[in-house]
């Protein structure tokens, strides 16, 4: 899981916890992509507004590493370039924020078994 507020870190792995093994942790785009090779998650949950390299740039960078895991964002932003940025990476699931307790369990899951989730928003 990667994103650069540890508050949000926390709640996330809460959430998730009783559902996922979490292997690991990042707090920007770097060291996402470090760990991610390091550990070789099944699925990576990551935002897309991040220091030092974008959630997508870090996608890119792993993609471009060969590893292929399966990826969820979770974001504030609920805008369709942003989401059509993120699909056009590859991505299968897609969380805002506002609705993470209700739609990213479900994401995680569907991303699993290679489904695309896009969570239910007012997409501007």
């Amino acid at each position: 899981m990667a994103d650069d507020h540890r508050q949000l870190l926390e709640a996330a792995a809460a959430l998730l916890d009783p559902h996922f093994d979490i292997v690991g942790t990042a707090t920007d785009g770097a060291m996402l992509v470090s760990e991610a090779l390091r550990l070789r998650p099944d699925v990576i949950v990551t935002d897309i507004t991040m220091p030092v390299l974008s959630g997508i740039d870090a996608i890119q960078q792993l993609r471009d590493s060969d590893f292929l895991p399966k990826i969820v964002i979770l974001t504030i932003h609920a805008e369709k370039e942003f989401l059509n940025a993120c699909l056009s990476e590859g991505v299968l699931g897609y969380v805002v924020k506002a609705r993470m307790k209700a739609h990213l369990i479900p994401a995680i899951k569907a991303a699993m078994i290679g489904e695309q989730y896009i969570s239910p928003f007012g997409f501007t």
